[in-house]
């Protein structure tokens, strides 16, 4: 599940009073969006009469609270340890071109490796999603054949 910052924009009180230090309200949506702010960081929000919509908010953005600074989720009892995950990482072929021919990554600069036949997350740091450049990348997401990987 992706957040859509409009949805959320539209439960804001677009009240544009950057108290929350955000310049607009739909710059706030997109910060929540992306986990980098919480609902609780609005004031005009935490006002009589918008409880319903700070509830619906902090329902929709809690899953990012349980993610990683990157977004990127491993649950390890889908995962069956194909290793897509570490061949198609981008970051992983930079540091271990031999990964990208399908060669188990050994060294500790990778982000994903197989280990007892099941894909772990070792450097969820180097990821290129990691703050703060926070780049789109959705590879593995992408590869992953069975759905172990999401990223929020």
């Amino acid at each position: 599940m992706k957040l859509n910052p409009m949805e959320l924009y539209n439960l804001l009180p677009k009240t544009n009073c950057r108290l929350c230090e955000a310049k607009t309200c739909m710059a706030f949506a997109t910060k929540l969006a992306l986990g980098d702010v919480s609902p609780d960081e609005c004031p005009p929000l935490l006002e009589e009469g918008f409880q319903e919509k700070l509830e619906k908010i902090r329902e929709m953005v809690a899953p990012l609270q349980s993610a990683a600074e990157t977004g990127v989720k491993l649950d390890e009892s889908k995962c069956t340890g194909c290793g897509n995950c570490v061949v198609v990482c981008p970051v992983d072929v930079a540091a271990e071109p031999p990964t990208s021919e399908g060669k188990a990554a050994m060294g500790t600069a990778t982000v994903f490796r197989v280990e007892n036949g099941i894909s772990k997350i070792i450097n969820l740091e180097k990821c290129r999603r990691f703050p703060p450049d926070r780049l789109n990348c959705r590879v593995c997401e992408q590869y992953c054949c069975t759905d172990a990987i999401e990223i929020w």
